[in-house]
C-alpha cells in the first residue's frame, strides 16, 4: 500500500480503538445518518482530502517529495439528556488525544496535527457534529506516495 493509504487506516483504526467516548461506528465510507440506531453513536467517518506535493531534493533519477495531506473528520454524537454540546467536546478531546498519541503514523508520517475543528452548532439536534481537519506531513519517493 501507498503511505497516504498507510496514513488513512492508522487515523481509521486509532479512531476506532477510542473507548472514552467508545467509538461505535468509525468508517471510510459515507453513510446516511437516518439509518442510524440510536446504539451507533458516536459515529465517525475519515476521508481523504486535499493534498499538496513539492520536490525537497532535485536532479535525475529518484526524487523524495513532501505530501501535506489533510483528511476529514466527520464525527456524529446523540443524545437529549446530556448537554450536545459537552458529547462532542469530549468526542473532538478524544479524537484529538487519540492522534497525538503517535504522530508518525506508524512512521509513514513526519507529522500530524489538528488544524481545524468546526460544530454543527446545534441544526443537528439531538445530533451533534463535529468536522475536523487532520493534517500529515510525509515523505516519499516520486511515483510512490
Amino acid at each position: 500500500m501507498s503511505k497516504r493509504e498507510n496514513i488513512a487506516s492508522n487515523i481509521l483504526s486509532t479512531i476506532s480503538a477510542i473507548s472514552s467516548p467508545s467509538i461505535i461506528k468509525a468508517t471510510r465510507q459515507p453513510f446516511d445518518l437516518d439509518e442510524l440506531s440510536d446504539k451507533q453513536y458516536p459515529a465517525v467517518i475519515v476521508q481523504t482530502s486535499e493534498e499538496t506535493r513539492e520536490d525537497q531534493e532535485l536532479g535525475s533519477g529518484a526524487k523524495t517529495r513532501i505530501g501535506t495531506i489533510d483528511f476529514l473528520v466527520l464525527g456524529f454524537v446523540k443524545g437529549a439528556e446530556v448537554n450536545i454540546d459537552t458529547k462532542r467536546n469530549e468526542l473532538i478531546t478524544a479524537i484529538e488525544t487519540a492522534l497525538e498519541s503517535d504522530i508518525t503514523r506508524s512512521s509513514n508520517a513526519l507529522d500530524t496535527e489538528v488544524i481545524q475543528v468546526e460544530t454543527d452548532e446545534g441544526t443537528l439536534f439531538p445530533i451533534g457534529a463535529i468536522r475536523m481537519t487532520i493534517r500529515c506531513t510525509y515523505e516519499f519517493q516520486a511515483g510512490t506516495p
